[in-house]
């Protein structure tokens, strides 16, 4: 098994304590599965609170699925990154008792602005649900306290 780079185990930290964290993510049952430099994948089963009146998952909570998924990646190299703009486009419905899978990738950084693509699939069967892209904008500070800096 390779050793963990010091930027893996920083993202790790950060996704530790950005869970700790974040109240709304728990509370929809959000699981952080990885966490990467500029990288992060999530899951959530769609549970029966999330169902809207076409007996479907709420579009806006695939939507904060993709976001928390966002936010994990985006603050990985440990740099407060705050969402600019997103926006998410809907390809398949969700329904209770699924699991759903976000998975963010860093397409491109440049200063303080990045982008992110986020796609969520249903995990059994892989089937895309939604493909969301958010732009990224860090201020100052950090999440975790880094030794030797």
């Amino acid at each position: 098994m390779a050793e963990k780079t010091a930027e893996q185990r920083l993202a790790e930290a950060v996704g530790r304590e950005m869970l700790a964290q974040d109240k709304a993510s728990r509370a929809l049952g959000m699981v952080v599965e990885e966490v990467a430099p500029g990288q992060a994948r999530l899951r959530m089963i769609v549970r029966d609170d999330m169902i809207n009146g076409h007996d479907l998952c709420h579009g806006g909570l695939i939507f904060t699925l993709a976001d928390s998924a966002f936010a994990f990646a985006c603050n990985a190299r440990n740099r407060v990154t705050v969402a600019a703009a997103a926006e998410i486009q809907f390809v398949s419905p969700a329904r209770k008792g699924e699991t759903l899978v976000a998975v963010a990738r860093e397409r491109a950084s440049r200063g303080r602005t990045g982008i992110y693509d986020i796609e969520v699939a249903e995990h059994a069967s892989g089937r895309l649900v939604a493909l969301f892209r958010g732009r990224a904008h860090r201020v100052d500070g950090t999440i975790v306290e880094e030794h030797g800096r």
